[in-house]
């Protein structure tokens, strides 16, 4: 039986500190993956990730130790669940100041271990500081465990390497039914539903880059001490799904937990589900799948063309077990989707290319290939290729903020795009730190912006912002080179690489020209406005008409709404192309030297809409009657 003191002041947080109303909205009804998919997307919606660095501090909120040998009065040493003994004293213990970077032996001091091993997601941020799975324990058992998985050792003398204080080892796997067979760490039973719920969460939180992370796809899976398998629904191998359920109902949610939980929450701003309902466990992963492989998608066709994406769209099967959709450029995989329609960006202009698509069912597997649809990208259009960044603020202190844009004519998803940033080094020598992540989807003509935590500008708040961050891209200083990188790719830079940069960016504010609509890979001051440290003015949201038109003062057009002939006013002769482009990007309209003789365009052929008419380079919108 468990030894747990709880104060009263404890019980009466229990009893009243609950999930805020409404957070899960949206849940009701749903199972499965599907139920996976949307606490997700809840609970990475509004989070605010802190710097590694601050974890230590943060554990005198979130692990105090008033469970089990001290009660409220004695708040300052740790709770560490690899030394805990739940039955008696413990053999060592520590407050948040004995923290060591390695040690020779048990007791003496602790250091933050990543129960997901942080090589598994590269020690990218927001994973690298994400409190839910980043915890103070022992540092000699953290270091022993090295990236060895949670899991049932054998009992097997031999292969038993390590036994600690509180009874918890290393040694050989003895997880029923996978494949493994290296070493394993083996919590206390107090603390393997603990554990469990944590790496379920992880499972939640990051669904969408699972398959980026390092999992389970070695050519020896035996030797392979990731548990992940690179799906985005399940998360975890078969057999350590079932080793997890089993931990979670042997070991239900304590208070420590739900403590825990809401002390995190008003941290981060999210929740571990699981603590919340635990029954949402059994409800994702319970589900038995069928041994039938789905129907094939039917009726694939391009519905929207452009020089940079083409948009796919396709008739589901009947299947009322399917998950989810590959989609194929070429032959090779190029995303996924659970809707029956997706926007693949990344091409290039005037470029041929062939669609298949596939469903999967939550058994894994595979439908055949749909139709195959031929596409040829437009030669250009009035889209930006890809994201860019609108606005960069470094003002007093912690007042950094970046603006992303999308103009690229479709939804963005943001799981393949980050922020990194250079730092200066010694010897003339740079690095980059592990990148920040972005997630989630930015709508076609929508800004977002990513602020640092202790920011405090006049016209926005942590609230409005899509990502709040204390990583290392948001503690520039102007000295220091950022980019937006899609993959291993840069997008849009700011700053000179391998340069300090204060001449530029140090304390000011610069907001993209309204002219430029693309991202640059490499920095140009000229496509900046300048203003003071601090200045913050119409940061993020939908853009408006006039953002979205790059007007021109070389030329004007008349009239507009237009019944037949479409006037330009202006240096026309200098005009080499016009094009007349509709609201999905295709191009209708092309003419050489169009005013060699005249000074009109004929619309009257077109179908009553609105169009945008390309000059050079140059876009006007305009109204056909």
């Amino acid at each position: 039986m468990k030894k747990i003191l709880l104060p009263i002041i404890l019980i009466s947080s229990y009893i009243s500190a609950q999930a805020p109303a409404g957070y899960y909205s949206g849940t009701a009804g749903l199972t499965g993956y599907a139920l996976k998919s949307k606490l997700h997307d809840i609970i990475a919606e509004k989070n605010i990730n802190w710097n590694y660095s601050d974890l230590q501090n943060l554990y005198n909120q979130t692990d105090l130790d008033v469970y089990y040998d001290h009660d409220a009065s004695n708040t300052t040493l740790l709770l560490d669940i690899y030394s805990e003994i739940p039955t008696g004293p413990d053999a060592y213990e520590y407050d948040s100041t004995q923290m060591i970077g390695s040690a020779s032996a048990e007791g003496d001091g602790w250091n933050r271990e990543h129960m997901m091993p942080q090589s598994t997601f590269y020690s990218n941020y927001p994973m690298y500081s994400d409190l839910f799975y980043v915890i103070p324990t022992d540092a000699k058992i953290n270091q022993l465990r090295s990236n060895y998985p949670y899991g049932i050792s054998t009992t097997t003398a031999s292969n038993v390497y390590y036994t600690f204080t509180n009874t918890s080892k290393i040694g050989k796997s003895a997880i029923p039914g996978w494949v493994y067979t290296g070493r394993v760490y083996e919590p206390i039973n107090e603390f393997k539903g603990d554990v469990a719920r944590s790496l379920l969460y992880f499972a939640v939180r990051y669904e969408g880059k699972l398959g980026t992370f390092n999992f389970n796809n070695s050519a020896n899976p035996a030797s392979d001490t990731n548990p992940l398998d690179g799906t985005e629904e399940r998360a975890f191998e078969p057999a350590y799904i079932a080793m997890l359920l089993q931990w979670h109902q042997q070991d239900p949610v304590s208070q420590r937990e739900i403590d825990r939980n809401n002390t995190v929450y008003g941290i981060q701003k999210n929740r571990n589900p699981f603590i919340d309902n635990p029954s949402w466990v059994n409800a994702i992963w319970g589900q038995a799948p069928d041994a039938i492989a789905p129907q094939a998608p039917s009726n694939l066709m391009s519905v929207q063309n452009s020089a940079y994406f083409t948009t796919l769209s396709w008739t589901p099967g009947s299947d009322t077990d399917v998950i989810g959709y590959q989609i194929y450029q070429n032959g090779t995989l190029v995303g996924t989707t659970k809707n029956t329609s997706i926007s693949i960006d990344h091409l290039t202009p005037s470029t041929s290319y062939n669609f298949t698509v596939k469903a999967y069912d939550n058994g894994y597997l595979y439908s055949p290939e749909s139709n195959t649809v031929a596409v040829t990208t437009l030669a250009s259009d009035v889209y930006a290729k890809d994201l860019y960044v609108s606005k960069y603020l470094k003002g007093s202190s912690n007042n950094k903020g970046i603006e992303v844009t999308n103009k690229t004519g479709h939804p963005v998803k943001l799981s393949d795009y980050r922020l990194s940033i250079q730092y200066p080094g010694s010897g003339g020598t740079y690095y980059f730190p592990a990148p920040y992540e972005l997630d989630g989807i930015v709508q076609n003509n929508e800004s977002f912006v990513i602020l640092n935590p202790a920011a405090s500008f006049s016209c926005y708040t942590n609230d409005q912002a899509k990502f709040v961050t204390a990583a290392p891209q948001m503690t520039f200083t102007g000295s220091q080179y950022l980019e937006l990188r899609y993959k291993n790719s840069t997008v849009d830079a700011i700053g000179v690489r391998n340069q300090s940069n204060t001449s530029a960016l140090g304390n000011v504010s610069l907001y993209r020209k309204p002219a430029v609509n693309q991202p640059a890979s490499t920095f140009n001051i000229s496509e900046w406005d300048s203003y003071p440290a601090n200045y913050c003015q119409n940061l993020g949201g939908t853009l408006s008409t006039g953002e979205l038109i790059t007007s021109s003062k070389e030329f004007k057009i008349y009239p507009n709404p237009v019944n037949d002939n479409l006037y330009v006013n202006g240096a026309t002769e200098k005009i080499g192309t016009v094009q007349i482009i509709d609201f999905s990007g295709r191009v209708i309209y092309t003419e050489k030297d169009p005013f060699r003789n005249k000074k009109s365009i004929s619309v009257q052929s077109l179908p009553a809409g609105s169009y945008f008419l390309k000059l050079d380079g140059k876009v006007h919108q305009f109204i056909k009657k």
